[in-house]
């Protein structure tokens, strides 16, 4: 059943890019440096699972190595990052370039993920690879996945994260004060740390998708 689930879910995450896709030329960006934090953050966590992972199969520990891989397919980029692609894929025709980031680091993050889950789930990942990926002739003759000192953003690792525990924060709140979810509320971040505060203003986006925020003001005091 949990198998199922989890196939369910990236497949259901592939059609969406498949969706989004539809109809677009995706290229890679000029200077990934200027990508989102949010675009560094995943790609940084790919670089993690794909040093780990395959550390953990050398070493034969495969239960460890699939579960690493299970967190980051399931939870990092099915439940976080795509939720958090969405507000620039919705306003594509506003900002293509900020579409085509996100579609890239999408496909790109996916594509890689299912090279490491291959030798667990062999057949699905083999349809959803050569779906993302038509030109390729299957993925069981694709290059391993390899670290990368392109994909290493700590610090904006370091951002998100912040983000994501506070919206976490917000989501107990409302289910403890059972606040329905289509009400909004007005969010209040206070710090002193200007380098807290300036993660906060510039991730205020992800409190209205991610948090149910009507409004978010970031102040010191």
């Amino acid at each position: 059943e949990a198998s199922r689930n989890f196939a369910n879910k990236i497949w259901n995450a592939s059609r969406f890019i498949m969706m989004n896709l539809e109809g677009k030329t995706v290229t890679e960006p000029e200077n990934l440096n200027d990508l989102c934090a949010e675009d560094k953050w995943i790609l940084s966590h790919l670089n993690t699972v794909i040093r780990e992972a395959t550390e953990n199969m050398e070493k034969y520990e495969l239960g460890i190595a699939v579960q690493k891989v299970y967190d980051f397919l399931w939870d990092e980029l099915c439940d976080w990052y795509i939720e958090m692609a969405k507000v620039r894929l919705w306003k594509a025709e506003e900002d293509p370039k900020a579409a085509n980031d996100a579609l890239w680091t999408l496909r790109t993050a996916l594509t890689e993920g299912l090279k490491l889950l291959h030798p667990y789930m062999p057949f699905i990942t083999e349809e959803i690879y050569c779906t993302l990926n038509p030109d390729e002739d299957s993925i069981m003759i694709a290059a391993w996945p390899k670290e990368t000192e392109d994909f290493a953003y700590a610090e904006d690792e370091a951002a998100v994260e912040m983000i994501k525990e506070a919206v976490r924060g917000i989501r107990n709140v409302r289910t403890g004060m059972n606040v329905p979810p289509s009400k909004k509320a007005k969010v209040f971040v206070v710090s002193e740390s200007e380098n807290v505060r300036n993660t906060f203003e510039n991730g205020k986006v992800f409190f209205a998708t991610l948090g149910s925020a009507s409004e978010v003001t970031v102040q010191a005091d």
